[in-house]
């Protein structure tokens, strides 16, 4: 590790203690408070059901005349924009990957983030906030964020460009699904979509949007500046997660996990959470879930960035030889190696496994999701079989499916489309059986 990420990771850790002992003072004064309120919410709800399945019209005028009494003002809680609608979002019980492990499967729903919904809103609003700071950016002034995404990051930062008086230039690979780039000119973004290649080539979709934003600041003929908001090398990036996500998980579990595994692709979610998590919980395991073709998966179990798809003559595409989107990577970003030393171990999810897990999260339980979402689900189900019954593991649902239906989803057999059961062991063996579209035979 460099000096400069140690000093940024000592910094990180007093920040962790400060900020650990904020959430412990305010968790334990609050908790009796949060659990009365709910009792009282609760009482409130049986009344108005009574009320509602009612024909007695004495019984309704006298619940309508009593309704003043029982229920209670609470403070009010109005959000300031879109902005006031990022982080916070809820931590749910998987059931069907609960009961098939015997271990708690938790995962936070970051599609549930309100700007450009998924966890890329904490790190789109870090980098404009940043900006705004330093001076950067000023609303309403022409000024332009420039970013290379495969799509997430892109979506938030025109959503949130808008409501903060900026504009969006956004550049991806033209194989990433369609949804992601018509959703961002619908946001009013400008939106580039290049041939995928690898970060040496100066037409590389993140080496481009840099070019973009300096070609913009140097042009007269422009109102404004061009920002390169550099999502993988950013600060902004992994302290979003550090500052946020990892606080929410420590304190919507009551401190009582024993593993949070996640993707990366900048590396500053898992980067940023787990810095958190092991300042608060040392003995927690950070385990990263990595897709084909990345190098990240080597690079923590043997400390070397290759990948057997990378092998000359056998790589399909520029980048990554996988239909995931948004994780996945060949290089090792200063966002993930502020956080390397956390992370504990790593688990590998084919394409196959990633499409089966989509298909049975919605069949069980109604979950619908992307690419990323479903490898940090295997992973997390894996995860659960090697640490035994009794566990509990944190994940992250990272964004919708809806935004994977020309490509992830379209190579993915409709649900419902066999009268086959798949149990959970086919989907994390399915790297070893013939599958068909997500659906493992035999």
């Amino acid at each position: 590790m460099s000096d400069n990420s140690r000093y940024f990771t000592l910094g990180a850790f007093l920040l962790g203690v400060a900020v650990a002992t904020v959430y412990q003072t305010k968790n334990s004064s609050a908790g009796a408070e949060h659990r009365r309120a709910e009792r009282s919410k609760q009482q409130v709800r049986k009344r108005l059901l009574q009320f509602s399945k009612t024909n007695d019209l004495e019984k309704v005028k006298k619940t309508i005349s009593e309704l003043p009494e029982i229920i209670e003002v609470g403070q009010s809680d109005v959000k300031n924009g879109i902005e006031g609608c990022i982080g916070n979002t809820p931590l749910i019980r998987i059931k069907s990957l609960s009961d098939a492990t015997g271990c708690e499967i938790l995962a936070k729903a970051e599609f549930l983030n309100g700007a450009g919904n998924s966890p890329k809103d904490r790190v789109a609003l870090s980098i404009i906030e940043m900006a705004e700071e330093q001076g950067f950016l000023t609303p309403h002034s022409g000024d332009t964020i420039y970013e290379g995404t495969a799509g997430s990051t892109g979506i938030s930062l025109a959503a949130i460009c808008r409501a903060r008086g900026y504009k969006a230039h956004i550049c991806m690979p033209d194989d990433m699904a369609i949804e992601k780039s018509d959703i961002l000119l619908k946001l009013g973004a400008e939106v580039e979509r290049v041939r995928p290649a690898p970060i040496v080539d100066q037409n590389q979709f993140v080496n481009l949007a840099k070019r973009r934003a300096l070609e913009h600041t140097n042009d007269p003929k422009k109102q404004g500046r061009g920002l390169f908001a550099d999502q993988f090398e950013t600060e902004a990036n992994w302290r979003a997660h550090f500052t946020s996500t990892g606080p929410e998980i420590f304190s919507q579990t009551g401190g009582k996990l024993d593993a949070f595994v996640s993707g990366a692709g900048t590396g500053g979610t898992i980067s940023g959470v787990s810095m958190f998590l092991k300042k608060v919980l040392p003995d927690v395991k950070i385990v990263l879930a990595d897709p084909p073709g990345s190098g990240l998966y080597n690079r923590v179990k043997f400390g070397v960035m290759f990948d057997s798809k990378e092998r000359e003559g056998t790589r399909r595409r520029h980048q990554v030889d996988t239909i995931v989107e948004g994780i996945g990577i060949n290089r090792v970003t200063h966002n993930f190696d502020i956080g390397r030393e956390f992370v504990d171990d790593a688990i590998r999810v084919t394409d196959d496994q990633a499409m089966a897990m989509a298909r049975w999260l919605v069949e069980n339980d109604g979950i619908f999701i992307g690419s990323s979402s479903a490898v940090n689900c295997v992973a997390a189900a894996k995860l659960a079989k090697q640490l035994g019954h009794g566990h509990r593991i944190v994940t992250l649902l990272c964004d919708n499916g809806a935004r994977h239906l020309s490509k992830f989803w379209a190579q993915t057999e409709a649900v419902g489309g066999s009268d086959e059961e798949m149990s959970l062991n086919d989907i994390l063996n399915a790297d070893q059986k013939e599958t068909v579209r997500g659906r493992v035979l035999g």
